[in-house]
């Protein structure tokens, strides 16, 4: 037998994992990867959270909201649009298309799976004014793990001068880490 079958070899009771790693399925950390060294990632996010950065995944990610409900704000071709992921829905988002995951609801869960970045292919994650919806920064990844490598690119830009934060069109300062004051400034300039 190849010498990994061993590793992967045992099923488990994925209602028992969640149970066992329910601590890490909520803020601040609200995630876990369930496997180290494969060639899947795969990992639970649970809620609630709200985030303010895009992501820019150079490969696909499927996802599978198999508790409560989320939706991925998606950023294309110049305006603001919304996929619900509803409890019990699955989705194939395609490389490239720049998402928000939202998870509003405490104790939300949500299965997602993308592959391992082979090196030289990095993910983005982006800032967009709120105001005006122009990029405010763009921070470049080669990602190793998902959850030692975001909250790193995520402080690269929340601690950075409000100079760096500064929208180049409007002047609109991105609030930064406080995505709750970010998601209230784009949908008043939505409705507004």
């Amino acid at each position: 037998m190849p010498a990994r079958f061993d590793r992967y070899s045992k099923p488990f009771n994925f209602q028992r994992w969640i149970d066992a790693h329910a601590q890490l399925l909520k803020p601040p950390v609200g995630n876990q990867q369930v496997w180290q060294d494969a060639d899947f990632i795969v990992t639970v996010v649970g809620g609630p959270n709200e985030r303010s950065d895009f992501h820019d995944d150079p490969l696909e990610e499927f996802f599978w909201q198999f508790k409560g409900n989320a939706y991925l704000e998606i950023w294309d071709d110049g305006r603001f649009e919304r996929v619900e992921l509803n409890e019990g829905d699955v989705y194939l988002l395609p490389p490239r298309v720049r998402h928000s995951p939202q998870r509003p609801e405490a104790g939300s869960r949500c299965l997602v799976i993308e592959r391992q970045r082979p090196a030289g292919l990095f993910d983005g994650f982006e800032w967009y004014c709120a105001n005006c919806g122009r990029l405010v920064q763009r921070i470049e990844v080669q990602l190793m793990s998902i959850v030692d490598d975001l909250p790193k690119a995520y402080a690269r830009f929340y601690d950075s001068a409000e100079d760096a934060r500064r929208c180049g069109g409007c002047g609109t300062v991105h609030p930064g880490r406080d995505a709750a004051t970010w998601h209230v400034m784009r949908n008043a300039h939505r409705s507004g």
